[in-house]
């Protein structure tokens, strides 16, 4: 691997060009024509078996998770949206859904929030990097999921304690576009991000950009280092076994020194080849590779000090730095016990917020296992944030984040600009002072789910 070809700027020609290259080779080498079902024209519809099997283009569209009748009209239903993006726009039935939100999928990646203590502790600027970098990654294991979490009310949060010694708070701040914040802080880091996802769908597949700001400030040194991941893809919705792919740069940047790591998420090829793997550098402020890294996002992450040509220096050896922890098997989502415990109170604080996921009628019916409640309590909700809506308009009023406040930076990405929103410290002070209160919690206490800012609903 030539060091110098990953060292492209993530709004330049060659980040572009690898993601061109990645999606091109990807339905190019493991995709195949379908014929829909009878009475159903599907024009350059691609089923993609993402183990590279041979087997046939039809029977390998019958498999996945949806009934055919129900396949069949959903394929109808969706046509009209090919080539648009639907991140807000489509009402999605609750079959295709994990019981979990997109706010607590935020808080997912705070598994391995020791890498993030590390990296504040180290004394080497580019192994800090390589701590930070991993951290990064080690979401793509949970994100390979292919449920799709809950749409965000707006208003609504996700408070989590109790992991890493940390504070982690996240919020709707915005229903059209669907936008979410949040930030985390423990002794040694504070994490910030805006999260507006862009989406295009494709017929059978959805590509999926990740238009947003990850920021994290290291205590320590005060760095300040800034993300900007790969787009993801999400292939087989409809027809065949839906799988994930994230094929392009993932670079992060030290915004202190100059520093940066740039990660080459493979794309899947011919039989399954090249699927999860990794394979990149951090370089000095002068773009010379001083790191090597290399291994699988599903699976574990290792390091080498190497020479100005990017080759292992002699004397060195393969370090691994982080693995996947020990996961449950069969589990009917796929989750780790990292994700169940989002959903679990444990990690809950003193006094919930009513505004919390975990309390969402839909998610917690659709954990229970119950298709059809889950699916009307989804409805009712999604009903009454519509009546909330008109209800603020009629009266003229603006929805007000509680934690986060909207600035007037406008940050540009890969794919598009993007509204800042920054934390405003109110939450810090709220949890100071339910903590020190005297207040006793009856442990089966908890509120109705409650993200409203607006009474009298039915007002038109």
């Amino acid at each position: 691997m030539d060091p110098k070809q990953t060292t492209s700027s993530s709004s330049g020609g060659g980040f572009f060009a690898s993601i061109a290259s990645s999606l091109s080779s990807l339905g190019s080498a493991v995709s195949k024509s379908v014929n829909g079902p009878p009475g159903i024209e599907i024009e350059g519809l691609e089923v993609v078996n993402p183990e590279g099997g041979t087997e046939d283009a039809e029977e390998e569209a019958k498999k996945g998770r949806w009934k055919e009748e129900e396949r069949d009209s959903y394929w109808k239903m969706m046509q009209k949206y090919v080539g648009s993006d639907i991140t807000s726009m489509v009402t999605l039935p609750v079959i295709i859904f994990e019981p979990m939100t997109m706010i607590q999928k935020m808080a997912e990646l705070m598994e391995y929030s020791y890498l993030l203590d590390m990296a504040d502790e180290t004394d080497d600027p580019y192994m800090r990097l390589v701590y930070a970098s991993s951290f990064f990654i080690s979401v793509y294991y949970a994100y390979q999921r292919t449920w799709k979490p809950f749409n965000p009310i707006l208003g609504e949060t996700y408070e989590m304690a109790n992991h890493g010694g940390m504070s982690f708070i996240a919020e709707q701040v915005s229903h059209h576009p669907p936008m979410s914040a949040g930030h985390a802080e423990n002794e040694h880091f504070t994490y910030d991000v805006t999260s507006k996802l862009k989406t295009k769908f494709l017929g059978n597949s959805v590509d999926v950009y990740p238009v947003g700001r990850t920021r994290v400030t290291l205590k320590r040194d005060g760095v300040t280092l800034d993300l900007v991941p790969p787009p993801t893809k999400v292939s087989n919705l409809i027809f065949g076994r839906t799988w994930i792919d994230s094929p392009g740069d993932m670079v992060l940047t030290n915004l202190t020194t100059g520093d940066k790591a740039v990660l080459y998420f493979q794309p899947c090829g011919w039989f399954g080849a090249g699927r999860y793997e990794v394979d990149g550098y951090v370089y000095n402020a002068a773009e010379e590779p001083k790191i090597l890294i290399t291994g699988k996002w599903n699976e574990s992450l290792s390091y080498q000090v190497c020479d100005p040509e990017g080759e292992p220096l002699p004397g060195t050896e393969l370090k691994e730095v982080w693995k996947v922890a020990e996961i449950p098997k069969k589990d009917k989502f796929q989750y780790t016990y990292f994700a169940h415990k989002l959903n679990s109170f444990d990690t809950a604080p003193k006094k919930l917020l009513a505004s919390d996921s975990r309390l969402r009628p839909d998610r917690l019916a659709l954990e229970r296992g119950d298709l059809s409640v889950s699916g009307n309590e989804k409805s009712s909700l999604e009903e009454r944030q519509r009546a909330e809506k008109r209800n603020r308009e009629a009266k003229n009023q603006k929805f007000i984040p509680r934690w986060f406040d909207l600035t007037e930076e406008v940050t540009p990405t890969p794919w598009g600009e993007l509204e800042v929103y920054q934390y405003n410290g109110k939450y810090t002070e709220h949890r100071a002072a339910v903590d020190s209160s005297d207040c006793i919690e009856e442990p089966d206490s908890r509120p109705e789910f409650n993200p409203w800012q607006f009474d009298n609903l039915e007002a038109e």
